[in-house]
């Protein structure tokens, strides 16, 4: 079976995880702060915080902007009024974390030509109780920050504000945009949450991190995923150094551990190689599958490098299911990935048309593109893709 995700994980890494067992210290510690400092000038960017999934990242974003903070110029999120807008076509941990923060959201349609936000739809839907856009990154394949900058401009032009946005990055390390990492240079200004669960580009077994736009919400950020409690502080009044001092603001549990940094750390430098090859075989793909009859292949803005985690096509004349059926007999595995969000019950509330995801929904594939396929296995996988 050609499978649609397979886990790397890089061959020198048990001695050092049994090494992080056997010292007696394997929850946070001093593997997750040089795995941050390897993040960090990897990603070239300072403010990086590694979590204990994406989940908990999209959970602390919207937490963070609950708060009014003049120092960057941010009006705070009233929870009865103002919106959250968000994808529709998404893994249900980017709704979750919304609806954990218990406020109001919107659904944005998606783009037929890339299966990301459709930037039509989030520009008609803007108003001056919009305050955060939450977006994700179908595939790997970046949106068009560019555009999506201009709208929030406009916005702001308008209404005194610009809204935040979270960009949801668990299909998406290594991209980049206009030469830029996503979550480093080609994201300035944004929130980003990046997921390290097992089938990943970088894995630490599970885990996360998320990248902040400047040092006030780094440092309230690095509170709140572990209480609210300064761990570099704690000291009660000089005399316990097990006690808390004052904790101003309650977090949560969600900082990374020692035995999950260990395996990033190891896994990371992999990476380079890992993505070329995804985008190797991504390449060859779209030179060999660009003629084939009743199917699309999904467009990239030419400022993107996508870190093709999905290889998605739509496949044309009510054929979905005799593509996927066809694909499996060859021993291929296929799926959409995830499910459209707005179907579920406890969504109920914030119902409304999406045109182009009903539409897509019924031609949506993904096929396998990832590092571990040979040449024969492409050409297997182009020749079962005519119908």
């Amino acid at each position: 079976m050609l499978s649609l995700f397979k886990v790397f994980m890089s061959e020198d890494v048990l001695k050092p995880v049994n090494e992080v067992l056997m010292s007696g210290q394997i929850t946070q510690g001093p593997k997750v702060e040089e795995f941050e400092k390897a993040l960090k000038e990897y990603m070239d960017n300072p403010y990086i915080l590694t979590l204990n999934s994406a989940t908990a990242g999209l959970t602390l974003a919207l937490r963070l902007l609950k708060n009014k903070d003049e120092r960057f110029q941010w009006p705070g999120f009233n929870e009865e009024t103002d919106i959250v807008l968000t994808p529709a076509l998404t893994c249900f941990a980017t709704t979750a974390a919304i609806l954990a923060n218990q406020v109001n959201m919107q659904w944005l349609d998606v783009d037929l030509e890339s299966a990301n936000i459709d930037l039509i739809d989030l520009k008609n839907k803007l108003n001056e109780k919009t305050k955060v856009i939450y977006l994700v990154h179908w595939g790997g394949n970046p949106i068009d920050l560019d555009e999506l900058n201009k709208i929030c401009e406009e916005h702001k032009e308008k209404y005194g504000f610009k809204p935040m946005v979270v960009e949801d990055c668990a299909h998406a390390f290594g991209a980049e945009y206009n030469g830029g990492k996503i979550g480093g240079k080609g994201s300035e200004g944004h929130i980003c949450v990046f997921s390290l669960q097992a089938i990943k580009h970088l894995t630490t077994g599970d885990g996360g991190f998320i990248t902040l736009p400047n040092e006030y919400l780094y440092d309230r950020c690095k509170l709140l995923r572990w209480y609210g409690i300064d761990r570099d502080k704690r000291n009660y009044k000089g005399k316990d150094l097990r006690l808390e001092n004052d904790i101003v603001e309650y977090g949560y549990k969600f900082h990374m551990n020692d035995i999950n940094a260990t395996l990033g750390l190891y896994n990371l430098p992999h990476m380079d190689v890992l993505l070329r090859k995804n985008r190797e075989n991504a390449a060859y793909f779209d030179e060999h599958l660009k003629e084939v009859s009743g199917i699309q292949l999904m467009n990239s803005n030419k400022k993107c490098n996508s870190a093709y985690w999905l290889y998605s096509i739509r496949v044309f004349n009510g054929k979905k299911q005799e593509f996927m059926e066809k694909m499996k007999e060859a021993g291929i595995m296929t799926s959409q990935v995830h499910n459209r969000n707005d179907i579920n019950s406890c969504v109920k509330d914030f119902q409304e048309s999406l045109p182009n995801l009903d539409i897509l929904e019924k031609e949506l594939v993904c096929i396998p593109v990832g590092w571990w396929l040979e040449k024969k296995d492409l050409e297997k996988i182009v020749k079962n893709c005519y119908l």
